[in-house]
Parts: C-alpha cells; sequence; structure tokens
C-alpha cells in the first residue's frame, strides 16, 4: 500500500538525516525532492503546493533549524503534514439517532461498492457489535442484488429482497420499515453506480437521499484512480451532503494520491480503507498511522487491534502454560500460528504494519508473500501426528515421503526444520515476558529487524 510514494519519501528522508545541519538551501533541496514525490504519487497540484508551503514554513523556524537532531525533527514536521492532510484524526460512523441508522453509500461502477456495504456490515457486527440490515436499490444490475445477497447469506447478516421492476426510493423505505419492524441497528444501502457522473444518476441518488435522510452518506471510490477519485468525491460532495468516504483497493495502490488529496479537495474525512480483497478487509483509516506507514515507522496499534480481534485466545493461553510447564512448542503448534496469520491478512498484512520494513533489502522483500506460509502448512499436513510432535526425530526416508505428499523439496523441510528450531526458542521467550500480545506491544517504536537485513527470529523465511 502506497509503496512507491512511501519509497521516495524514505529516501528523501534518509539523505537529509545524513547531514550534519540544516540549512536553507539543503532544506529547498528536500521540499523539491517531496514535491516531485507527491507528484509522481498522483497527488493533485494544490495539496502538494499547500504541503510544501506548511513544511516550508515549519522546516526553517527556529525550532527546527536550531534542534540537535534537525533531520529527525523535520520528519516529524513530515509526519505531522501527512496527518493534517489526510484529516488529523479518525472519525468515526455517527450512529447515534433513533434505531435504524440508516447508511447510503454512492459511488462509480466498478469502484467495489457492493463489496464494500458487506464488508461494513460485517465490521459493524464484528467489532461495533451492531445487528445491520442490508438492501440493493442498484435496479439496472440485476447481478449486484444477486451479489449482495450472497455477500448477506455467506455473513449471516439480513438482506432485504429487491427487484429491478421497484423503485429506489420504494426499496429503501421498505427496508428501513423491516430494520424496524425486527428492531436492527444499521441498515446499508446501496445504490446504482455509472461508468460516469451523469445528471440522471446525481437526480436519482439525490431524491433517494431526501426521502429516507441518511445519517452517512459514504461516497466509494477506487484508491487506484489518484487524484481523479478525488475530483469524483468532490464532484459527488457538490451534489450530495458526503459525510465521508471510503477508499477502495488501497492495497494495490502504490502510489497514494486518493488518500493524500481527498480531504483537502472535499472536506470530507476518509472514514474506512479496503485493504484486500477478502470480506475482513476493511479498516477504519486512522490518518497518523497511514501517514506512520508511509513513512516507514510501521503501525503497531492496528497490528494489536487486528491480533486481538482476531487471535484464539483460549488457544493462545493454552499454548503459553504448556510453554511454561516445560513441555515443547511442536509443529501442531506452529501450524495453527500459521491459521491465525492467515486470519490477520497474511504475513504481507503484518509486514506492512511493522517498522522498518522500507529499510529490508528487496532480496528480503521478495520473500515476504503468503505463498511460502501455504508451502509450510502443506508440509507439516504431509507429516504424521507424531512427527509434528517430534520434528527431530524425522530421517530422510521420511522427509522424501513428507516432500511428495507435499509437491515440495527435501531442502525445503530441511530449512523449515532448521528455522522451526529457532521459533522453538522464541516462543519460550514469549512465554515467559506473558505472550505475544505483550510481545507486540512492546515492539512499538522498536525496529523489529537485526542486523545485514534479517528477518525477526520465527518469521519462516
Amino acid at each position: 500500500m502506497f509503496s512507491h510514494l512511501s519509497e521516495r519519501l524514505n529516501k528523501v528522508i534518509k539523505n537529509l538525516t545524513g547531514q550534519g545541519r540544516l540549512t536553507e538551501a539543503n532544506i529547498n533541496d528536500t521540499l523539491r525532492d517531496i514535491r516531485i514525490a507527491l507528484l509522481e504519487a498522483d497527488v493533485a497540484l494544490p495539496v502538494a503546493k499547500a504541503f510544501i508551503e506548511d513544511i516550508r514554513e515549519k522546516a526553517l523556524g527556529k525550532e527546527v533549524l536550531e534542534s540537535l537532531t534537525p533531520g529527525q525533527v523535520l520528519i516529524k514536521v513530515v509526519h505531522d503534514e501527512l496527518v493534517q492532510v489526510m484529516g488529523d484524526a479518525y472519525e468515526e460512523l455517527d450512529l447515534k439517532t433513533q434505531p435504524p441508522a440508516v447508511i447510503l453509500m454512492a459511488g462509480l461502477q466498478g469502484s467495489g461498492k457492493t463489496t464494500t456495504v458487506a464488508k461494513l456490515a460485517r465490521w459493524l457486527t464484528q467489532v461495533q457489535k451492531k445487528t445491520v440490515l442490508v438492501t440493493s436499490a442498484d435496479i439496472y444490475r440485476p447481478a449486484a442484488i444477486d451479489q449482495l445477497e450472497t455477500l448477506a447469506k455467506s455473513l449471516n447478516i439480513e438482506f432485504h429482497p429487491s427487484h429491478s421492476s421497484e423503485q429506489p426510493i420504494a426499496i429503501a423505505q421498505a427496508a428501513i420499515q423491516a430494520a424496524k419492524n425486527k428492531v436492527i441497528d444499521v441498515v446499508i444501502i446501496d445504490t446504482a453506480g455509472r461508468l460516469h457522473i451523469d445528471e440522471e444518476m446525481m437526480t436519482e441518488i439525490k431524491q433517494l437521499h431526501a426521502a429516507i435522510n441518511p445519517v452517512e452518506t459514504l461516497f466509494v471510490v477506487d484508491s487506484m484512480t489518484g487524484q481523479d477519485a478525488a475530483n469524483t468525491a468532490k464532484a459527488f460532495n457538490e451534489a450530495l451532503p458526503l459525510t465521508g468516504v471510503i477508499l477502495t483497493k488501497a492495497d494495490g495502490d502504490a502510489r497514494g494520491g486518493a488518500a493524500l488529496s481527498i480531504r483537502y479537495l472535499t472536506g470530507k474525512p476518509i472514514k474506512f480503507i479496503g485493504v484486500g480483497e477478502k470480506i475482513d478487509a476493511l479498516e477504519p483509516f486512522y490518518p497518523d498511522r497511514i501517514a506512520s506507514r508511509i513513512l516507514g515507522m510501521g503501525d503497531i496499534l492496528t497490528l494489536v487491534e487486528e491480533a486481538e480481534r482476531n487471535i484464539d485466545k483460549s488457544k493462545a493461553e493454552k499454548l503459553v502454560k504448556k510453554i511454561k510447564k516445560g513441555k515443547t512448542f511442536d509443529l501442531e503448534d506452529f501450524r495453527d500460528q500459521l491459521k491465525q496469520i492467515h486470519k490477520m491478512g497474511g504475513i504481507m498484512g503484518i509486514m506492512s504494519k511493522l517498522p522498518g520494513v522500507n529499510q529490508l533489502p528487496d532480496h528480503v522483500k521478495n520473500q515476504l508473500n503468503d505463498k511460502k506460509l501455504m508451502e509450510i502448512e502443506a508440509i507439516i499436513n504431509s507429516m504424521t501426528p507424531k512427527e509434528r510432535r517430534f520434528p527431530d526425530l524425522i530421517r530422510n526416508s521420511q522427509k522424501r515421503r513428507i516432500a511428495g505428499g507435499s509437491g515440495t523439496t527435501i531442502q525445503g523441510i530441511n530449512q523449515l526444520l532448521k528455522q522451526f528450531t529457532q521459533m522453538q526458542k522464541m516462543m519460550k521467550k514469549m512465554a515467559k515476558k506473558g505472550g505475544i500480545m505483550k510481545l507486540m506491544r512492546g515492539m512499538q517504536g522498536k525496529l523489529p529487524f537485526g542486523g545485514g537485513g534479517s528477518m525477526p527470529p520465527g518469521i519462516p523465511f
């Protein structure tokens, strides 16, 4: 996510911190490089100009120039400016109303709006503990209605049926009434998208908005369209009283132009960000955390929150007790850990939130993929229960059988067993220190990588 922008800004900052003192000349050079990085990231020109001028004013101030660590202070200035341009703080959904709270979703066709409706419904039920009903007022695409119904069923969320022969206002009003009858907290209404903004579309959605008076009107936009996303959001905001924006497909966006432009151009907060295709790949948008990710500082807070939601605490406690009693952490336990990693968005999702990832050499970054985890899981699944419990007893003949069963090589199995020994040692330390959650909190602000760009102990690469 925003990898190109992150790499460029980190390169600029690294050059700056290598200099003994700051002068007006090297600050101007730095600002020129930051400006180029922003424009290459498809940040809107007015945003880039305002961003640079604000940093220039602060960078040439006494506090920065006379600091003992001027490079570090300037990094903080850049970080704070990133936060400000993206919206200062996370703005929650305003659901404080007589139930049901109605959320209207708007956006262009292809932005991922229908999938985002389901993702938001899941987030509200899982995190906010709300009951949710969803419906589709997209009468022009019967497939969109079917898609939302299928997603709702898979999530065990209430779906109010609709048909292309009905009118959007009638569909929405019937769904709201159904939610009242069933005492449901939130209604999310999907609306028709178009390939471009047109008068007919705007008129229809304005009439729908006036008829149902939603507490939240969210604009869903594709992050990869860059500053076009911000301009489209601005056009929608002029026609509709938007309360916020949801950025989709941010995991595939190397630039970040939309994230940095939307708030400045529309005045509306980004409330959520889509970070993958999976139904749980939706995160609240915290500007300070995103700024930290862009500058390579990681996002341990989000990682801890995801761990607290997804890690099976009873299993984790049993594992800690097992190791404290002197019992060995075995490959059955390791397989359970891999499943927990999958729940947290995979190794890529976790590593993207760790500080210092941008400083890793390319050959190490290239190893950060979930394919390797799946390979390891296949190897463990091809072992007998006894081999999983006592991996030290595995001999060459058994390795050949395991390699054949998992579609891997003996070399790969040897590598796993060697690195697994390292993980056993790490798990003993973790158990003594209070478990994984305490370990992760202790990582905040610290670089988790050893000298030479090595991976953290226990990461299976």
